[in-house]
Formats: C-alpha cells, sequence, structure tokens
C-alpha cells in the first residue's frame, strides 16, 4: 500500500482491527480539546450541577452521553446506521434543528422509543404551553457548552478540564433534559409542513454537485473505495457494483467525509502526508468522523446508510473505542457536523 494513501475495502468495512478499532480510511486530527459548537441556545437549557447524593454526581457530562450511545451499542444498535430515513429532530420551541451529538442523540431516542413526532421541549416549555409531561416518561440529555468564570470552578468538578490553571473564564459542558412531543399531554402539536415530492437518488448526486468545486477529485472504477489525502481525490467502484444506488452514494459520502479534513478545507490533519498508525485512536476519531458525516447527508438525501455484512465485529470495535474515551463521539459528532455542513455549502446560523 502507498503510505500516503488510505484504503477501506467496501466488503470490509465492517471489521474491526486488533486494536478494537473499525477498519477505514483516515486521517490524523487536528490536536484535540476542540470545542463542539453549542446546540440550540435558544431551546431553553437548565444546568445540571452536581449534587452530594445524586446519581449524576460521579459522571462527567461527556459520560452522560457516551453512556447512551454505549447502551444502544450494546443492544445491537447502530445509532449512525439506522434502516430507514428519519426525520431531524427539532426544538419545539424554536422550530429549529438539532446538530452534532444533539441530532444523533435525539435520533437514537426516537429509534429506540419509536416517537412519531420530531420535536422536542422541556419539562418546563411543556409547562408553558399549558401541558405536562406524563408521570414516569424519561427524558434525553442534550449537551451545551457554558463560559463560566474562574471563581465558580470550584462547582465543575464534572469537567476535568475545570481543575487546570488558566484564564479567567473557561467553557464547560453541560446538560439539560428534553422530551419528546409524544411524551407529553396537553400540548398542541404544530401542523405538519406540507412535503414536496423528490427523488432520494437525484437529492445524493445534488449534493455531491454541489460539493464538486471545492471538493477532490473523484474517480470511478477498480474494486476499493479510498480516499487519498496525497493526491487529494475519492476513488470507488463503478455505481454498478454497488448493491444499490443507496450503498453508492453512503460510500461515497464516507469518502466525502474524510476528504473535508484535507489542509484545504477543515484541516483535521495538518499536512498530506502525515499518517498515524492503523488501530491508533487518531485512525479510529477518524473513521467516526466520516461514519457521522455520511449519516448526516444521507439523513439529508433521504435514504439509509449502507448495512453491514459483519455488524458484530463492527459493534465490539465501536465499543472498544467509546468505553476507552467518553469524549470521542461528542467530539466526533461535532466535527461531522462541520463536514456535512461544508459538503452541503451551508453556514450553521
Amino acid at each position: 500500500m502507498n503510505p500516503k494513501t488510505f484504503h477501506i475495502n467496501p466488503d470490509s468495512r465492517a471489521a474491526g482491527s486488533a486494536a478494537g478499532a473499525p477498519q477505514g480510511l483516515f486521517r490524523p486530527l487536528a490536536p484535540q480539546g476542540a470545542i463542539p459548537d453549542p446546540p440550540l441556545s435558544s431551546a431553553g437549557f437548565f444546568p445540571t450541577r452536581k449534587q452530594k447524593g445524586s446519581p449524576m454526581s460521579s459522571k462527567t457530562v461527556y459520560a452522560v452521553i457516551t453512556d447512551r450511545i454505549i447502551q444502544a451499542l450494546e443492544e445491537g444498535v447502530v445509532p449512525w446506521r439506522k434502516p430507514w430515513r428519519t426525520i431531524k429532530p427539532c426544538s419545539l420551541a424554536t422550530g429549529a434543528s438539532y446538530r452534532g451529538i444533539n441530532r444523533l442523540m435525539l435520533e437514537l431516542a426516537t429509534l429506540v422509543r419509536g416517537y412519531s413526532s420530531p420535536y422536542w421541549l422541556t419539562f418546563k416549555q411543556a409547562q408553558a404551553r399549558g401541558g405536562t409531561i406524563r408521570k414516569g416518561e424519561k427524558g434525553w440529555p442534550c449537551m451545551f457548552f457554558k463560559a463560566i468564570e474562574k471563581d465558580d470552578l470550584a462547582d465543575t468538578a464534572d469537567d476535568s478540564s475545570s481543575a487546570e490553571k488558566g484564564p479567567p473564564r473557561r467553557v464547560i459542558a453541560r446538560y439539560y433534559t428534553v422530551f419528546n412531543l409524544d411524551q407529553c399531554d396537553g400540548v398542541t402539536a404544530p401542523a405538519s409542513p406540507e412535503t414536496t415530492p423528490f427523488n432520494p437518488i437525484e437529492a445524493c448526486e445534488m449534493i455531491v454537485r454541489r460539493f464538486e468545486p471545492r471538493g477532490p477529485a473523484i474517480h470511478l472504477g477498480g474494486n476499493e473505495a479510498f480516499y487519498s489525502p496525497a493526491t487529494d481525490r475519492v476513488d470507488l467502484p463503478l455505481p454498478q457494483q454497488f448493491a444499490s444506488p443507496e450503498h453508492f452514494h453512503g460510500t461515497l459520502f464516507h469518502e466525502c467525509g474524510h476528504a473535508t479534513g484535507h489542509p484545504t478545507r477543515l484541516a483535521r490533519f495538518e499536512t498530506t502526508s502525515s499518517m498515524a498508525a492503523f488501530g491508533s485512536q487518531s485512525y479510529s476519531q477518524e473513521e467516526l468522523v466520516a461514519e457521522l458525516t455520511a449519516a448526516f447527508l444521507c439523513a439529508e438525501a433521504g435514504i439509509s446508510p449502507p448495512t453491514l455484512d459483519q455488524q458484530a465485529a463492527y459493534v465490539q470495535g465501536w465499543l472498544a473505542r467509546l468505553r476507552g474515551d467518553s469524549r470521542a463521539v461528542v467530539t466526533a459528532a461535532a466535527q461531522a457536523q462541520k463536514a456535512s455542513d461544508f459538503i452541503l455549502g451551508v453556514t450553521a446560523s
């Protein structure tokens, strides 16, 4: 293998490495510690502070989020590989769609709980609308980031970075709890927007065309799917070699997700020749970014991500990764949101 080219075999993407990291493409990441974009600050939030006797007092916010993902994986559910299209979760208060890790979490909740409504709200928002959350219903965490004064750091021991010396103001992770509209009584649902018929495959092709002027070269032919940072080129087998057009575009979205990491785009890796060892932490982290980018783009186009021939091995690989780093999925979701925004040519509001 050319040391500057990173390959993926489309028939073995699900296989995990000996180190527990799923196979696939990668590019070494920029230095760790980047803070994901906050979600819906206008949707209302209720900071959860660490309190004695609280069952959450020993967990970081990252662990609260990651534990939900791990639980799903242990039950054989891969949150970013749903076999059907889901409606984007959005805030009932603002109508804005959730982004990054919050989008992933609420899509997971919809999947495992079978909710039919795309709308989410807090307990107080339900009360303000004359309704209530039904007794016994459990909410889901949504993450946000809050700037605090240095004097308040004693109250933020759930964030390991808070104990470090630094500037007077720090940014820490918090979460608030939201409920689906299906869990509420007495809250009126908004009128369903009119939908315009469209062809999902045409939507996929439009996404690719939109990215082409700013993206890598795309070459079709051969028997492998890979992105080469050195040549800034995506190679894929011919469309007819895939099981379906959805499989072809799902794989293409994955590779385009990797391509956003090029130094001329979002620069998740510093140079086109830098590389990390297969199975390393940086390798699997970039794979997760590409997986989530593909999931976001597939949802945008209205198709399902490709099915997995070796789902069990794939799941075990990600379980090992997430158990070893509670921040991995949160950081990857933020990077994937930026990658999908870049590919779509949209600016986050």
